[in-house]
């Protein structure tokens, strides 16, 4: 074994490492959502609880608005996993890099728009007897650190809140700037470079059309078309990495 083997940190310390940039926009999202949960009638651990098992970011704003507004149940649901299709998109771009394990499956649960963003970056450059560590280091600490958030936010969100007011108002931008940060490497590419720009002039021409709640589905389907419909290679600054 070599030297430079021998030195490598965990794979499971690896993905905790890499994931840590993360929690500045969970834990301030989550904050957020546990003190919405019980505004909207919700006990602290009943949002702990949906924070732990459904897992799904603006899903769990939307389930606890919905169920707090009376909406029938078939709707609820239907609405969650609509919000989730996502992941229909995910699974075929990361499941080239997953090795064979018998905890992938349980690893999937961990599969939020960030970690996808940070395993797509991360899994090809690395050995594949490391990729399954560092999934689950970094897929952890993204969900402790969540439902984490979502107790401290149901428990004392209101006297947070109260305290430092500047904290209500950087709540709601936290997980967009991460968003942000999580694409710009990508504009290094033509190809993701044109997706980008066509779902965000597509979202605000909708948005400003009055076609709010269409705008990201449509913006998403467009970029996406745009990204397939664009031939492969064709870089800036000379990155091939696509």
């Amino acid at each position: 074994m070599s030297q430079a083997t021998q030195t490598l940190p965990r794979p499971w310390l690896s993905g905790l490492r890499d994931a840590i940039p993360l929690l500045g926009g969970y834990v301030p999202v989550s904050i957020s959502f546990g003190l919405i949960a019980t505004q909207a009638g919700f006990g602290a651990w009943e949002a702990v609880l949906i924070s732990t098992l459904l897992y799904a970011g603006a899903a769990q704003f939307l389930f606890v608005g919905m169920v707090a507004a009376g909406s029938p149940l078939w709707l609820v649901v239907g609405m969650t996993l609509l919000i989730n299709l996502r992941h229909v998109v995910y699974a075929p771009n990361i499941a080239p890099w997953l090795t064979t394990s018998r905890w992938w499956p349980w690893l999937m649960h961990g599969l939020t728009d960030q970690i996808f963003a940070l395993a797509h970056s991360r899994l090809p450059q690395m050995p594949a007897d490391r990729r399954l560590g560092w999934f689950t280091g970094a897929a952890l600490l993204a969900w402790f650190s969540w439902i984490g958030g979502t107790a401290l936010g149901a428990v004392a969100g209101e006297e947070l809140t109260r305290r430092w007011p500047l904290l209500g108002e950087v709540m709601p931008f936290a997980m967009p700037a991460l968003f942000v940060v999580l694409l710009a490497p990508r504009f290094t590419s033509r190809r993701w470079s044109l997706a980008l720009f066509s779902s965000i002039a597509i979202a605000l021409l909708l948005n400003v059309s009055g076609l709010t709640n269409t705008a990201i589905p449509l913006a998403a389907a467009c970029g996406a078309a745009c990204f397939y419909l664009v031939r492969p290679g064709a870089t800036v600054r000379g990155d091939r990495n696509e």
